[in-house]
């Protein structure tokens, strides 16, 4: 089933044209909105307010990201076996219900099993929704599809945090707990907004083939691997450009925030069309080296600013955010086209929930290395970080060729060459 036919539009004004990834848009819009306000004011409500320390909410988000990782496989594969759309609606009403449970908490380890079930639905969600999308854009549309969905939950997310920085300016126990509670209720609106897509027919594995076949398909996994070291580059330019900033430069302050909404910004206006000509394995593996070598200037242009003036820091900053998050456009629509297209049709949510466990694996292992590269390593830190994303691209262009051409050894039929 195709949602959109190749050569089509896949937009008018802003919205799109197939009413079933008209309704993905809107749900994931939602979700998105209540995401963005929680994330604003979550940490401050669990140590303000209910009075945990900062480590123990650290240890309770840490576990919850744990709890999501494990979680996105066996829900992927849920969904292709038992319906993505039913399955997606049983899991959306669940996260209807667990979102605003946190304000309960009682102790850290209430608060710590209550984060990880609302991770591990919000986990679970997004893989069936890959496999969804996956199923229902092809014919080219996929990647645009899914680079249209980044710009439209990032500026759910940026409208949503306004709405949290509300709270924080009212800053009562009751404007808090009315974010959690909102969050809440636009999941059980995303739930019904499900039940608007067309059924369809779940996978049913044939006799002897693995349960979870992905964890036997060799190429998908090197790929997997590659692209998510290539995925590090995020967690360096939120987390590593934040400290950067404030340990290393003398810019003010406020260029972190200013940097950000560079990033949102660039990402909502030109996200989908800088992903379309990743179309295809062989088209996504060359957008990664693409996206790979702008990434590496940009995050050597940022490296320009330790031992720089202020403004100096300022213009070499801005410069290397607006070289980094070209890149990073052009980078995450060869990703998405590089685990889309080697992905067999009727296991897409297996597999793209394999695919979002190398992107989760790389935010618990990521920190670490962005601390020791960019904050203590200075401008040679920077100019490490970035060879490491363009090495990571040029191999997943590799092993993308690689696992295209023993897509039949593996036992896997595509769409895409």
């Amino acid at each position: 089933m195709a949602a959109a036919g190749e050569g089509e539009a896949l937009t008018r004004r802003g919205i799109p044209l197939d009413p079933q990834l008209r309704v993905l848009a809107i749900g994931a819009f939602a979700t998105r909105f209540g995401s963005g306000a929680v994330m604003t004011t979550s940490a401050i409500y669990f140590t303000r307010h209910l009075g945990f320390t900062v480590g123990e909410v650290a240890l309770a988000v840490s576990v919850a990201a744990a709890a999501a990782m494990i979680a996105a496989l066996p829900a992927g594969h849920l969904g292709d076996t038992r319906g993505p759309r039913e399955v997606l609606n049983v899991i959306m009403l669940a996260l209807a219900v667990a979102t605003p449970l946190p304000v309960l908490a009682t102790s850290p380890w209430v608060l710590t099993l209550l984060l990880a079930v609302e991770a591990a639905l919000a986990s679970a969600a997004n893989a069936v929704r890959n496999g969804l999308t996956a199923q229902v854009a092809i014919g080219g549309r996929g990647v645009q599809f899914k680079a249209y969905l980044r710009a439209v939950t990032n500026s759910g997310i940026a409208l949503g945090s306004v709405v949290g920085g509300a709270a924080l300016v009212v800053d009562t126990r009751a404007a808090y707990v009315s974010v959690f509670v909102m969050a809440g209720v636009l999941c059980g609106f995303a739930a019904w907004n499900t039940t608007r897509l067309t059924h369809l027919p779940p996978y049913r594995r044939p006799d002897g083939e693995p349960r979870l076949g992905v964890l036997r398909d060799l190429p998908f996994v090197a790929v997997v691997l590659s692209t998510s070291m290539f995925s590090v580059h995020f967690v360096a330019a939120e987390l590593g450009l934040a400290l950067f900033v404030s340990q290393r430069t003398q810019a003010p302050q406020v260029m972190v925030a200013v940097l950000l909404l560079v990033n949102t910004v660039a990402v909502a206006s030109l996200q989908v069309r800088l992903s379309t000509s990743a179309d295809s394995v062989a088209t996504g593996g060359r957008a990664l080296v693409r996206g790979g070598a702008l990434i590496a200037v940009g995050f050597a242009l940022i490296g320009l600013a330790d031992g720089s003036s202020a403004w100096v820091a300022v213009a070499v900053l801005l410069a290397g955010a607006c070289v980094h998050v070209v890149g990073e456009m052009i980078g995450s629509g060869g990703q998405w086209a590089l685990q889309m297209g080697l992905a067999p049709h009727e296991r897409q949510g297996q597999y793209q929930g394999f695919a979002s466990l190398g992107f989760s694996l790389m935010n618990v292992v990521g920190p670490p290395v962005v601390t020791l590269l960019c904050i203590q390593g200075g401008r040679l830190g920077w100019v490490a970080m970035g060879l490491i994303v363009l090495v990571s691209g040029v191999a997943a262009q590799a092993l993308g060729r690689w696992a295209l051409a023993n897509r039949t050894a593996y036992g896997v039929t595509t769409h895409s060459g």
